[in-house]
């Protein structure tokens, strides 16, 4: 079982869209984050006066399932950020609505660990294809004493954790091919299976780390059906990101697993239109919908805390 963290999350002003700082415990590094607006208040903290690793986060115009990603780092953040904020000039960014910055409590983090840090993450993000990338190039950082390498690794997963829980998922590595067949992020969790007979589709998945990830090989729609949107936007984006394929037999194809926000999304890819997942999706080999199998885990464990009490 994955052991739990403890993560600080405070409120510099008190508003919950406001400046938010975070802390692991046993952890150096410091995460400030807030949305743009507050550009004057974020400068005037002494973070930004520290080496450190920084992220300018916004919409894209383009493609409303992503946004769009700026990964930068400097031994002077306050300069780049201002940089950034002027609209129109070299080094200026009109997109991004919130930036976040991750510095050091000790003040240990070098130029040469951010440049570093910058490769890795933009590495990292570009694998994880939850984001659109700014960044004009990938910049290929290793002159780091191997020592230095093993502590900026440890950094960079401590960076992977907290920043989702603050709303940013563009470091989450995807789930490898294959592994969800194998590693459940629950023992209860089994392999789902939906199926649609007229067109010959049959899918798998399984619960992993909070995603309902259907399984590489799993077939789907050729196209969006329905006249109604829904997910149709990401059945566009997996098409484009050749996550689905055509097989060459009117259906597509899963070319490796993918992680859906819930069972419909999933549902309605492979269906091509809207579908309620917690009834479309049926523990494999049996008539036990998803919505049977959640409820049965529930009443489980409803039983067993009312038997430990008596």
């Amino acid at each position: 079982m994955t052991q739990g963290r403890s993560i600080r999350l405070f409120l510099v002003d008190g508003a919950p869209n406001g400046l938010l700082t975070a802390e692991i415990m046993n952890w150096t590094g410091h995460v400030l984050t807030g949305p743009r607006s507050k550009l004057p208040e974020i400068l005037e903290r002494p973070e930004c006066a520290r080496t450190g690793i920084y992220f300018l986060v916004g919409p894209d115009p383009e493609n409303s399932m992503r946004p769009l990603v700026y990964i930068g780092e400097s031994d002077d953040v306050a300069a780049r950020l201002k940089q950034h904020n002027r609209e129109g000039t070299k080094g200026g960014k009109d997109f991004w609505e919130k930036v976040c910055l991750v510095t050091s409590k000790d003040q240990n983090l070098t130029k040469a660990h951010v440049k570093y840090l910058e490769s890795q993450l933009m590495a990292q993000a570009k694998l994880a294809g939850r984001c659109g990338l700014v960044n004009n190039t990938a910049h290929e950082y290793g002159v780091l004493p191997e020592a230095d390498q093993s502590d900026m690794a440890f950094f960079a997963e401590q960076i992977r954790t907290v920043l989702p829980v603050l709303g940013f998922d563009f470091l989450k590595a995807p789930t490898e091919s294959g592994a969800a067949k194998q590693t459940p992020a629950s023992p209860d969790s089994p392999v789902f299976e939906m199926r649609i007979p007229k067109y010959s589709i049959k899918a798998q998945a399984r619960e992993i780390d909070g995603e309902f990830v259907v399984l590489e090989g799993s077939l789907a729609r050729e196209s969006w059906v329905s006249e109604h949107k829904g997910y149709s936007d990401l059945f566009q984006q997996l098409v484009q990101d050749e996550v689905l394929v055509a097989d060459g037999n009117g259906k597509r194809r899963f070319t490796k697993d993918h992680g859906f926000s819930s069972p419909s999304a999933a549902a309605a890819v492979v269906s091509g239109r809207n579908a309620n997942g917690r009834t479309s999706w049926y523990v494999e080999g049996t008539k036990k919908s998803y919505s049977d199998w959640q409820d049965e885990i529930i009443s489980q464990q409803s039983d067993d805390i009312k038997h430990g009490g008596e």
